[in-house]
């Protein structure tokens, strides 16, 4: 096994974890982001430009989810305080 495959083991590996995770707290979203994004590099490394665009539109995608939950999340708190 050569270091791009486990590169991208890993980085599938932390999309999986992250993503079962999202529920608990808005940082395995943050992870699920940046998880998405070591994916995008892979794909593009391998020569998989469509994996590549695919995981990148999912990584903008989970950084706006985590960007809204967060701000949810402040909200919260404010009115509750």
């Amino acid at each position: 096994m050569d270091l791009l495959t486990l590169f991208g083991l890993f980085a599938v590996t932390a999309m999986l974890i992250t993503y079962a995770c999202e529920e608990r707290s808005p940082s395995f979203i943050l992870g699920f982001a940046i998880a998405c994004a070591l994916g995008s590099v892979y794909g593009f490394l391998q020569g998989a430009w469509p994996f590549g665009v695919v995981e990148a539109i999912w990584a903008v995608v989970a950084l706006r989810r985590w960007w809204s939950r967060r701000a949810n999340a402040d909200q919260d708190r404010k009115i509750s305080a």
